[in-house]
């Protein structure tokens, strides 16, 4: 536990710190002492202060290279970044101005990237099927009737969700209207109930040609877990937008692991990605220290 860091090139999330440490100045340092040179301010239940970063950056040199919206406020379920694409006016703007507010950090601290993640659908009878969905692959597994009925889902969101990825879109126009300086990236959703699926994503992109996309190694195993399209697909689609990823494991319906405890082959990742990428470690903070260290030899001995 003691163990001096391996100098490395990733990012580490504050969101791997839960409510270990209470201040941002602890978590730069903290940060530093496992050899990282970069952090992410990432979704958690209690964010701390960021008065004094600077102070931090100042002693220790470490940058914030990329920020996810809504790392401002408490981690929920709804999380204003998710509600750029609501049907409802005053929530979808209620959201933009929570996203200028991380923008306009990011710029302050010299961020080049933020990270919207997720744009939640407002159906609540797919919101219930989707979770009853969820609940059955937990307990029966992959099974093939399950798969199919999960797929018939995913197609039913897409198409329910039309009007809310419209909003979406006007959304992040607006936001790249006002700061054409901060580069955007999207990053798909926890689960398959999220309006930003494979084909989604790309209409998305598509829309917004100056829009970045950002990967996420554990739920993306996730859903081809349940019979949606896989890592390799999502990297080979998207690979010239992609700007950074999200490194977490995941196995049997868990994500959030330290890389190499779980189920994802880190190899096809980094084969696949853009070798300016951003990369992020954000895994679950009950794993500590030594299992974040561990991740980096883990990740370095993959050719990262």
């Amino acid at each position: 536990m003691t163990q001096p860091g391996i100098p490395n090139e990733f990012s580490l999330s504050t969101a791997c710190y839960g409510t270990r440490l209470a201040t941002i100045e602890a978590q730069a340092f903290a940060a530093v002492a496992m050899g990282f040179r970069r952090l992410e301010l990432g979704l958690t239940e209690n964010p701390v202060p960021l008065t004094g970063f600077e102070d931090s950056q100042r002693e220790t040199g470490i940058e914030v290279r990329s920020l996810v919206t809504g790392c401002l406020n408490p981690l929920s379920e709804h999380m204003a970044g998710t509600k750029l694409g609501s049907l409802d006016s005053e929530l979808r703007e209620r959201a933009v101005l929570s996203c200028r507010r991380h923008v306009q950090l990011a710029l302050r601290l010299g961020c080049p990237t933020v990270i919207l993640r997720g744009c939640q659908i407002e159906n609540q009878d797919l919101l219930d099927r989707g979770n009853a969905l969820r609940t059955r692959l937990a307990k029966e597994g992959p099974e093939e009737g399950l798969v199919e009925e999960i797929r018939a889902f995913v197609a039913r969101v897409q198409k329910k969700g039309q009007s809310q990825l419209d909003h979406f879109c006007r959304s992040i126009h607006k936001l790249r209207g006002e700061f054409p300086e901060i580069r955007l990236a999207v990053e798909p959703g926890r689960s398959f109930i999220d309006l930003l699926n494979f084909e989604a994503m790309e209409w998305v992109l598509d829309d917004q040609r100056g829009l970045a996309y950002w990967h996420d190694t554990g739920t993306v195993h996730l859903r081809e877990r349940a019979g949606l399209p896989g890592q390799g697909e999502w990297l080979e689609r998207y690979r010239e937008r992609l700007v950074g990823a999200h490194l977490q494991d995941a196995a049997e319906g868990v994500a959030y692991m330290p890389p190499g405890l779980g189920e994802v082959d880190f190899r096809l990742v980094v084969d696949s990605m853009p070798a300016d990428a951003e990369k992020v470690i954000e895994v679950d903070p009950r794993h500590g220290r030594s299992e974040v260290l561990a991740s980096v030899q883990f990740l370095i001995d993959r050719g990262f």
